[in-house]
């Protein structure tokens, strides 16, 4: 019996792998400079003023948090009620409508990446409206997006075939950060708006095409030989226990509550989301006052690339390793080198320009590989709510969109935190510019043995005090997650053999 995304022809799997793997670099080549200059661009060129952006990030935080479960819920409600005699929905149609919806929102999401740079409105309204709108568009493709690694696939190798892809796409996505260097100036904004507009036109050219060749695609494939396509394009469903009761709200979240991995999952995953946007938007800070008299601009536009493309080919290797080791494995090892690293920098201090580059580039380069392994163990938390609670249909897009819910707020903490520590360790608010930036930044170099300016040394302070009590935080928290080795294993044969009607007792695990 085949495997999840295995076709017909031996050509299929990388034809469906590839294309699939696409999608992610018409997100990335957006995403990572939106990432990377939107709050410089409000805080710099637009002038926002601080309770402004404190209550743009607040409702931002909100509506970031809500709207991953709210979509989730939309999309799989229907998966979630018994179906009723012949008004059952085939795995098939669920990727058929997901790849619909990836149609339409990834285009208005590329149009939506816009709206930031060009000033239409009130600096506080602009922030508010741009940030509401771009996470709306952004949370819907990437939540289909995610929803299809686990509804195309079960085993790991079929589900690290399709992450293999999308490591490789994502990576040619952060050439766009290598390119925005060279535009970017906040004195003189043109060039970097047609930047913007040119990769804006390539995402929604690119989403409109790949999208509807997937479908036809699969359209092909699932007509081609009906009962095989059902069985290699597909993972089967599970019996209807209860035909008659469809799953409410309360239920589902009752049935989550009882998760146990999921919330250990979640509990982590809130700080490696807090660890990854800390690194994002003080990235720009730290080089500036912690390397900017010690290495030319250059230097500096070559650490800010590597440190958007590293993750995504460091995650083809950290694959591999996960293939021989698990990702339970893996993670648990990038957490130990994370804390590692930052204890090493600590005890060789400030004043070592060279480990710093090394150092700051590295921190961001494992923590967003980190990041990039967890889809997967979103989707074997899929296989888990899938096989326990008996259902259906899987919910993935609805899981995935619960997960977003309980992390997302690391996102907007991370500029919240991060400015507040800044502001209280160093007296440098990056909303005042006249009075902080004179009393500080004018300050003349320290002389040797004069010690190091208050600024500089509260940015490294920073940079190597959150990793170390994020990995701290991270271990603890991991050591209680349950999903892996033979306890995995035995669920991801449940939900494959479910499709035969032979349903385990879970408890057997």
């Amino acid at each position: 019996m085949g495997r999840a995304v295995s076709g017909f022809w031996p050509g299929v799997i990388v034809s469906t792998a590839f294309l699939y793997g696409s999608l992610a670099l018409f997100m990335s080549i957006l995403h990572n400079v939106f990432l990377l200059y939107y709050v410089e661009t409000f805080v710099s060129v637009y002038k926002i003023d601080k309770i402004s952006f404190w209550v743009g990030e607040t409702v931002f935080l909100l509506w970031n948090s809500f709207n991953d479960p709210l979509f989730g819920w939309l999309s799989d409600r229907s998966l979630l009620s018994s179906p009723q005699s012949g008004s059952h929905i085939t795995p098939p149609e669920v990727v058929l409508k997901r790849l619909k919806a990836l149609s339409i929102s990834g285009p208005l999401f590329a149009l939506s990446f816009l709206a930031f740079w060009v000033a239409w409105a009130r600096p506080g309204l602009q922030f508010l409206l741009c940030l509401c709108l771009y996470d709306g568009f952004l949370t819907m493709v990437d939540l289909h997006h995610s929803a299809l690694l686990a509804d195309l696939a079960v085993f790991a190798a079929d589900r690290t075939r399709l992450n293999f892809h999308c490591s490789v796409f994502s990576a040619l996505g952060s050439i766009s950060v290598f390119l925005s260097y060279s535009f970017w100036d906040k004195e003189d904004f043109y060039s970097f708006r047609l930047f913007c507009v040119s990769l804006a036109v390539f995402s929604v050219l690119g989403f409109f095409v790949v999208s509807r060749l997937l479908k036809a695609r699969f359209q092909k494939e699932v007509r081609s030989k009906e009962d095989e396509a059902l069985k290699e394009l597909s993972v089967g469903h599970a019996p209807h226990t209860h035909p008659d009761k469809p799953v409410t709200v309360g239920q589902y979240l009752k049935q989550l509550s009882k998760h146990k991995n999921f919330m250990w999952f979640v509990s982590m995953n809130l700080i490696q989301v807090f660890h990854c946007h800390f690194n994002n938007n003080f990235f720009p800070l730290f080089l500036e006052h912690l390397l900017s008299d010690n290495i030319s601009a250059s230097t500096g536009a070559v650490l800010l690339g590597i440190s958007y493309v590293a993750p995504h080919l460091n995650n083809l290797y950290f694959l591999t390793l996960c293939q021989r080791h698990g990702v339970y494995q893996v993670i648990r090892w990038l957490f130990m080198l994370k804390l590692g690293l930052s204890v090493a920098m600590l005890l060789a201090g400030v004043d070592h320009v060279f480990l710093l580059c090394i150092f700051i580039a590295s921190n961001r380069v494992f923590t967003e590989g980190t990041c990039k392994l967890l889809k997967l163990v979103i989707s074997d938390l899929v296989d888990e709510d899938y096989v326990v609670n008996r259902r259906q249909q899987a919910t993935s897009a609805l899981l995935f969109g619960m997960v977003a819910l309980l992390t997302k707020p690391g996102q907007t903490f991370a500029p919240l935190i991060g400015t507040w520590l800044l502001c209280v360790y160093t007296g440098f608010d990056v909303f005042e510019r006249e009075p902080a930036k004179a009393s500080l930044m004018t300050m003349p170099d320290a002389a040797p043995g004069a010690g190091t300016p208050p600024l500089r040394l509260g940015c490294f302070y920073m940079l190597v005090f959150v990793p170390i009590t994020c990995a701290l935080l991270q271990l603890v928290v991991w050591s209680r997650f349950t999903l892996h080795g033979r306890k995995l294993q035995g669920i991801k044969n449940q939900r494959q053999g479910s499709q035969h009607g032979q349903l385990i007792d879970v408890k057997a695990i």
